[in-house]
C-alpha cells in the first residue's frame, strides 16, 4: 500500500508515528469514481496504525453529486464527513465547524448508549 511506504519512509527519517497523520487527499487527481472508493474503503487505512485525516468540505466530488455549486454543499459535507467518521476517520477537515460538531455531538450521544 503506497500510504504504508509513506508511513514507513517518515519514520526511518525519526519522525515517530505518534507525530503522523494520513490524508488520503480527497479530490486532488481524483476521478468522482476515486474519491467514492476512497470513502467507502477508508477504513482499510487502519491497519497503517496512525490517525486517518478526511478533508471533503466543499469538494467537487460533492457538487457532482448533489448538483450544489460550493458554497451550498455544507450538508452534504457534513454527510460525506459523518461515513468517514464510520469508516474510522479521526482527524476532519471542515469548513462549516459548527454544522461538523453538531453532527458529531448527536454521533457521539448515539455511540455512547
Amino acid at each position: 500500500m503506497f500510504f504504508a511506504g509513506r508511513v514507513q519512509v517518515c519514520e526511518v527519517a525519526g519522525i515517530p508515528r505518534a507525530r503522523l497523520l494520513v490524508d488520503p487527499g480527497f479530490g486532488f487527481g481524483k476521478t468522482l469514481r476515486h474519491n467514492l472508493d476512497v470513502l467507502k474503503n477508508l477504513d482499510r487505512l487502519h491497519e497503517l496504525d496512525v490517525p486517518v485525516l478526511a478533508g471533503m468540505s466543499r469538494k467537487s466530488m460533492l457538487g457532482q453529486l448533489t448538483g450544489r455549486e460550493v458554497d451550498q454543499r455544507e450538508f452534504a459535507g457534513v454527510a460525506a464527513h459523518l461515513i468517514a467518521v464510520a469508516r474510522g476517520a479521526r482527524v476532519l477537515r471542515v469548513h462549516h465547524v459548527a454544522a461538523m460538531r453538531d453532527a458529531l455531538a448527536i454521533w457521539n450521544a448515539v455511540e455512547e448508549t
